[in-house]
């Protein structure tokens, strides 16, 4: 996965790994979860607005290629993926057609949402990671495909203004070139929301359940929710996704915290109330995002977006974990962060490997509060008598290891210090 990091070129996604040949908008926050849904809703695409949909979604693709010519799917046919792949959501706060009075005046739109989709390759879970906005990492060198202006390397700069160092048709790639830098991980898709997006599609969804554990009213975000469950929805869910001052300590840390509850509670919608089953639902939700989500020219394909449904549609709950790329505070300034590169290798090196993890316990995440029901413990068995050991074949005492025996680390797979949860989890935002 080693790429060279100079800053004379965009690192290209790479497709040239012919084990991933299909995209993933996974199961997440609306700005990313939407995404899956739209994906999953190919199997009525094709039946009901083959033409009409693919023409719309080619219209709003963009190459994420950085120049390199891409290479067609292996398959041919629709069926599963072979193999794992990995995806780049990204969620724009301005464009075009934007509503200034509700949103203010934007000069460059900033890429303030940033989720990295890895799918693993038995297909039986998937990680989502979160990249905090006020991150400040290296920018590669990216050039303006409209201009042709090349902006060049930052080794400083927070991670959302990678987008518009692109400009409109290359802030994707740019994003793209910056987290895969960033990770070490080729990035084969991308899809870029905007708010106009998210509440086109969280419409076409019908609205998804969040909790809070005391009414809410941000003047900042709109949001204006009362305490216990609600039922959110276009210019709602938006601005519920967009709340970071009246949460939890009002960082970014707590709106990602938010988000990634909110993501769990769209999965379980999905998997619970037949809009994954329903032809006018996915019907409606395909259009929206042919309309109004920029995909990567490699995912603009209804097959491959059918490929993928069926590729992830199985994944358990307790599979999909919903992480925080791990950061510290920047010792220069107290409002921005940084890698935390001990944990955050940790968890590249898990994702690469496709190995089982979970995130930390211990860890308190700011903005939300756990209210997953705990499990009754199972009544106690009558303990067994055993039979005295045979030396010969008994274990080694504690301490002691056998002399062509390896030590094996812990297998819980949870990774110290790591910030988030499953989709399985339930949480609860708190009031800042």
């Amino acid at each position: 996965m080693a790429r060279s990091t100079s800053p004379s070129r965009i690192p290209a996604a790479r497709h040239v790994r012919g084990r991933r040949n299909g995209p993933f908008a996974a199961i997440l926050r609306v700005i990313a979860v939407s995404l899956a849904v739209v994906l999953v809703s190919g199997a009525s695409i094709a039946t009901y607005a083959f033409w009409d949909i693919t023409s719309g979604i080619s219209d709003n693709s963009v190459d994420i290629s950085g120049g390199e010519e891409p290479t067609d799917p292996p398959h041919l046919g629709i069926g599963e993926f072979e193999g794992g792949f990995d995806m780049l959501v990204i969620g724009a706060d301005n464009d075009s057609g934007q509503d200034t009075s509700l949103y203010g005046q934007r000069d460059v739109a900033l890429n303030d949402v940033n989720l990295l989709v890895h799918v693993a390759d038995d297909h039986q879970s998937a990680v989502v990671v979160s990249f905090p906005r006020d991150l400040v990492i290296p920018i590669p060198e990216c050039t303006d495909p409209e201009t042709g202006e090349t902006r060049g390397y930052e080794y400083a700069a927070m991670i959302n203004t990678s987008f518009p160092k692109g400009g409109n048709k290359g802030g994707l790639a740019c994003a793209v070139a910056t987290v895969e830098e960033l990770t070490d991980i080729d990035i084969d898709y991308a899809a870029q929301f905007t708010f106009g997006s998210v509440v086109q599609l969280t419409n076409a969804i019908g609205g998804v359940e969040v909790c809070l554990q005391e009414p809410i009213t941000d003047r900042n975000s709109g949001l204006d929710l009362p305490e216990g469950i609600s039922t959110v929805q276009g210019q709602d869910a938006l601005a519920f996704l967009r709340t970071r001052k009246a949460v939890g300590d009002g960082s970014d840390l707590s709106r990602i915290a938010l988000q990634q509850m909110y993501m769990s509670s769209l999965v379980k919608k999905l998997k619970s109330d037949g809009t994954l089953g329903d032809p006018s639902k996915l019907f409606g939700i395909a259009k929206v995002a042919a309309e109004s989500v920029s995909l990567s020219s490699n995912l603009a394909n209804v097959n491959t977006m059918i490929s993928m449904a069926l590729t992830v549609r199985n994944l358990g709950l307790d599979n999909i974990q919903l992480v925080q790329y791990p950061v510290g505070e920047s010792p220069n300034d107290p409002n921005r962060v940084v890698p935390s590169t001990e944990t955050a290798d940790q968890l590249m090196a898990a994702i690469k490997a496709d190995a089982s993890f979970s995130s930390d316990p211990d860890v308190r995440r700011v903005g939300v509060e756990d209210t997953t029901p705990e499990e009754s413990a199972p009544p106690e068995e009558p303990a067994e008598i055993e039979e005295p050991a045979d030396p010969a074949t008994a274990p080694p005492a504690d301490g002691e290891t056998p002399d062509d025996t390896a030590t094996t680390p812990p297998g819980d797979g949870v990774i110290s210090g790591l910030v988030g949860q499953s989709a399985a989890q339930e949480s609860c935002v708190v009031k800042n």
